[in-house]
């Protein structure tokens, strides 16, 4: 049994590292196949002993559990949906706006470009990913931690470094234009209309019950908020 427990525990240690490596650094270490040997390796080993499997364990991967409903979690802090403009004139106004909250204090702003997917808040503790909630109302969102555990670009467990214990980050989870195109592909093969764009696709697809079928849309994620307690960086 410690050396079923070992093995786990070095497979687990493995995949976590490629993962990082190839969606982190964008380094590929080893070939599809071998990733996926070493994945279905775990999975049988995992399969026979599940008392030992891990919390974060890269299995979760590929999904397979079912969720029969989505619980409402209050978010630690409020998650606020962003303010649209279409003139120069509202622009300026909300720079106005801005100037008179500061009382002349120094300030600059930031443009980057705006993904279009379902606003996500994930859970860190002791370098482990433990929740992910919609954004929701803003007050409380739905949990959809095991559906966001399928994305592989999302981490289950941090390499080491010195994090918070406790910390959450931000961002919006997307399908790909691709991807949105060839599962289109697949609706129209088996005679299903096809989706009307990624955005609605991406919300969709997280709401979907069987977490193996989230897997098989691969979402992707792009994370750009952190809020905590003692926050790594005070900087954009």
């Amino acid at each position: 049994m410690t050396d079923i427990r070992q093995q786990i525990s070095q497979l687990t240690e493995r995949l976590h590292y490629l993962n990082h490596r190839y969606y982190q650094d964008s380094v590929s270490e080893v070939s599809d196949a071998e990733f996926d040997a070493l994945l279905r390796q775990l999975q049988q080993l995992e399969s026979q002993h599940p008392e030992l499997a891990q919390p974060d364990s890269p299995s979760q991967r590929v999904g397979g559990s079912i969720t029969k409903e989505f619980r409402q979690i209050k978010h630690s802090y409020p998650m606020l949906s962003l303010g649209n403009t279409y003139s120069k004139e509202e622009l300026a106004e909300f720079d106005e706006r801005v100037r008179k909250g500061l009382n002349g204090e120094a300030f600059e702003y930031v443009c980057e470009l705006k993904i279009d997917g379902v606003a996500i808040s994930l859970v860190y503790e002791n370098g482990i990913l433990v929740q992910a909630i919609t954004r929701g109302d803003g007050v409380q969102g739905d949990e959809v931690t095991t559906n966001t555990k399928t994305i592989r670009s999302i981490p289950l467990r941090l390499q080491p470094g010195n994090y918070p214990e406790k910390f959450e980050v931000r961002g919006e989870i997307f399908m790909p234009f691709k991807v949105f195109d060839a599962l289109n592909v697949e609706r129209e093969d088996i005679g299903e209309a096809p989706m009307a764009n990624p955005r609605n696709a991406a919300s969709g697809t997280m709401k979907m019950q069987d977490s193996s079928i989230v897997a098989h849309r691969r979402l992707d994620c792009f994370l750009y908020y952190l809020l905590g307690e003692n926050r790594m960086s005070d900087s954009h």
